[in-house]
């Protein structure tokens, strides 16, 4: 690729950034941003509206969006299987994008599409696709008894809310005979963009309201109402993400699945502080080697918290590697604090 190609793409994917964003004043901000006149800036937006790629609206400009939704039976979806369905419905959507992107997707949308079939227990299945020049989305929904629900039941969990907490960590199934757990956990590490809605509650690793927010752009009234449940999944058509490295971020040298990352605020609440809080979280630490807790948006923690996780758990199970990250000044302390006893 020649410089001015190279500058002329930059230009382009920054006009279409802003206009993502719904940033106020983009032809100047472009001009000044490249050091390029105001009507070379409008030269641009012609040449993407003449090509479809945006176009205007009564405040400006909008990315052109492609949208499908397709309704399905489940029946239907078990006799062609999750790749079927992929190639049938979703693949010609996404075969311009990079390969390893391509691949993420193809991971991310058969280990999903898998769950509605073999898990959901619904009689529909719907995919919705909303796809523009910069990102791609997806959504599978069905009629059935809930993602949270249905693991809450298997496992005999309290709360919808245990069995929520519980997917972060991986390695949770409903059917041990026949998956390994890893579906949820992988997918929402190798997306930009990915929630689980059931039941009114949402598993994602964004922040709350941002997950609302994403699933209120795509201007469609699809949240589940009573049973279902709707996977989210949303990722960069640029995405630099390579399906293999992620794997290999929580798998030892033979492939196994033996490490996992567990974001802490997402968890609780409020500042973890109880031993019974503690003991929740360190449930089902022992099927891995290596256990990440990751303290991001935690202030402090509690002395009987700490204690049971760093002292009691670790003393009962000196095999698993706990490895706190990004730690406060003050949950620092309190860690080494009970550590020293």
């Amino acid at each position: 690729m020649s410089f001015r190609q190279e500058k002329r793409d930059k230009i382009q994917r920054y006009i279409l950034e802003k206009i993502s964003q719904k940033q106020p004043a983009i032809v100047k901000k472009t001009a000044e941003t490249f050091g390029i006149s105001l009507n070379t800036v409008y030269r641009y937006l012609r040449e993407l509206e003449k090509n479809t790629v945006i176009e205007k609206t009564e405040k400006g400009f909008r990315l052109v969006k492609i949208e499908n939704i397709i309704p399905l039976s489940r029946s239907d979806c078990e006799k062609m299987g999750e790749d079927m369905v992929y190639k049938e419905y979703v693949k010609h959507y996404l075969c311009y994008l990079p390969d390893h992107v391509i691949r993420i997707w193809q991971y991310s949308f058969m280990e999903m599409m898998n769950n509605a079939i073999e898990h959901s227990e619904g009689k529909q299945v719907t995919i919705y696709i909303s796809r523009d020049c910069l990102a791609t989305d997806i959504m599978i929904l069905d009629d059935g008894i809930g993602i949270f629900k249905k693991i809450k039941e298997y496992c005999h969990y309290a709360t919808l809310d245990q069995a929520i907490n519980e997917l972060f960590k991986g390695k949770l199934t409903t059917d041990s005979k026949n998956h390994s757990g890893g579906g949820i956990f992988f997918t929402s590490r190798i997306l930009d963009r990915f929630a689980a809605v059931s039941d009114g509650k949402i598993f994602t690793h964004d922040n709350y309201n941002q997950a609302l927010n994403n699933l209120e752009d795509t201007g469609l009234n699809l949240l589940p109402q009573g049973t279902g449940t709707m996977i989210y999944m949303g990722l960069s058509n640029f995405s630099n993400k390579v399906l293999k490295e992620v794997f290999d971020l929580y798998s030892d040298e033979d492939g196994e699945f033996t490490k996992t990352s567990v974001p802490v605020r997402n968890i609780f609440d409020d500042f973890p502080v109880s031993r019974s809080q503690a003991r929740r979280l360190c449930h089902r630490f022992e099927n891995f080697l290596e256990v990440e807790l990751d303290f991001t948006g935690i202030d402090e923690i509690g002395q009987a918290f700490a204690h049971e996780i760093f002292v009691v758990f670790q003393n009962a199970h000196k095999d698993v590697k706990l490895v706190p990250t990004h730690m406060s000044r003050d949950v620092e302390r309190m860690i080494h604090h009970v550590k020293q006893g």
